[in-house]
């Protein structure tokens, strides 16, 4: 699931708990979620892109209400873009923006606990 936070429209804490809550709810602890920064284009030009910080706190939200596989998109570089493993934070498979580095995803394992998620790691 991917959702594309906008400054000034769905940017608040109790919005992106609630999106976080229901993915959690609905879908399970092992739903990827995306949270992906705006850039200002075409009829939007006049939105600024999304803070980093507001990413990083909906980041913060999908992990606390209990998501394991919640990446921040469209900020090539972040800690938060490569797959991790919910037990231990070991790297399963690494990401730079687009591009796909992978230690051992050839079987999903975590490297720390050799172990793979349950659903398969996303």
């Amino acid at each position: 699931m991917t959702t594309l936070v906008i400054p000034g429209l769905n940017d608040g804490d109790d919005e992106l708990r609630w999106v976080a809550r229901y993915l959690f709810d609905e879908l399970g602890p092992d739903v990827p979620w995306h949270i992906s920064r705006f850039y200002p284009q075409y009829k939007m030009s006049d939105t600024p892109p999304t803070p980093t910080k507001t990413l990083e706190c909906a980041w913060r939200i999908g992990r606390d209400v209990g998501l394991h596989y919640v990446y921040v998109g469209n900020v090539p570089g972040h800690d938060t873009e490569s797959t991790r493993c919910p037990s231990c934070g070991a790297v399963v498979i690494e990401r730079y923006g687009y591009r796909c580095g992978c230690g051992r995803s050839e079987a999903l394992l975590c490297p720390v606990w050799d172990q793979g998620s349950r659903s398969g790691m996303p």
